[in-house]
């Protein structure tokens, strides 16, 4: 399994959050607490969008602590929006178009969990995507096709709705072929302005999901701490497990629902599949 995490919110340094944190997503690339595995060293990823351009990406197969050019980037580059993972294949080649996130257009994606038993599905699951859109499928990853199953089903117009349809499809089609638990997930998609993050699976354990608690209430937890006098208040991360272990400032995503980050209020809803 993998560990990722999604930030919105005033723009800082990539690193603040992948190399700074006590508990930051290179350190748990080697030592995380919650994953199915505590070593995630199959590829790294980051998406981020600056200056409203499309989002641009940078995923290596090099483990996450052992690639100094992401230590780099991750110093230099400022954004108000962005993606990481670390990757723990649940089967996929190790190879840079399997690394998340995935990018289509204005859109990222990535995903903790897996398809069960995908070679089984894999061909009936493809058929099912757009013919405009197959052709964009680049790597061998459950992950992506669930991405571009997505896609057809209309992300972009209804990311719920849309995740709602591929889930239920990716149910249907693995019951068929016996499969007793088609699909584990946790699942961030981006448009850059709006986040959605989902936890579900289908036998309804999934891996861990947390967001970080309203900045302006975390601002009054801990006055003592400058550094978040900084950041506005309707900044968010949205984590696989906690960067670190500051009272009051992780909260469990429930089983079943998707979090919706956006400007104003962001929003907390049950999810089911179609």
């Amino acid at each position: 399994m993998c560990r990722w995490l999604a930030y919105s919110g005033s723009p800082i340094k990539l690193d603040e959050l992948l190399v700074k944190r006590d508990r930051s997503l290179i350190d748990q690339s080697l030592h995380s607490r919650l994953g199915a595995t505590t070593t995630n060293g199959d590829g790294f990823g980051v998406g981020w969008y600056e200056d409203g351009e499309p989002p641009r990406v940078y995923r290596s197969t090099h483990p996450a602590w052992n690639d100094r050019n992401l230590r780099e980037l991750a110093s230099g580059i400022s954004s108000p929006l962005f993606f990481a993972h670390i990757r723990a294949s649940t089967g996929g080649a190790i190879q840079e178009t399997n690394v998340h996130p995935f990018r289509h257009g204005n859109w990222l994606w990535m995903h903790n969990g897996l398809i069960r038993e995908f070679p089984r599905v894999q061909r009936e699951l493809q058929l099912q995507v757009s013919d405009d859109l197959y052709t964009s499928i680049e790597g061998t990853t459950d992950s992506e096709t669930f991405f571009y199953l997505a896609l057809t089903f209309g992300l972009e117009d209804d990311p719920v709705a849309a995740v709602e349809q591929a889930v239920g499809f990716i149910e249907q089609t693995g019951r068929k072929h016996g499969v007793e638990h088609p699909i584990q997930m946790t699942v961030a998609t981006t448009n850059g302005e709006t986040i959605w993050a989902f936890r579900y699976s289908s036998e309804g354990d999934s891996r861990s999901l947390y967001f970080s608690t309203r900045m302006d209430a975390l601002k009054a937890l801990h006055p003592e701490l400058a550094e978040l006098g900084v950041l506005s208040d309707e900044t968010r991360v949205v984590v696989s497990e906690p960067l670190g272990d500051l009272p009051g400032a992780w909260n469990a995503v429930p089983e079943s629902h998707v979090g919706i980050v956006q400007p104003g209020e962001d929003e907390l809803r049950a999810f089911s599949p179609r």
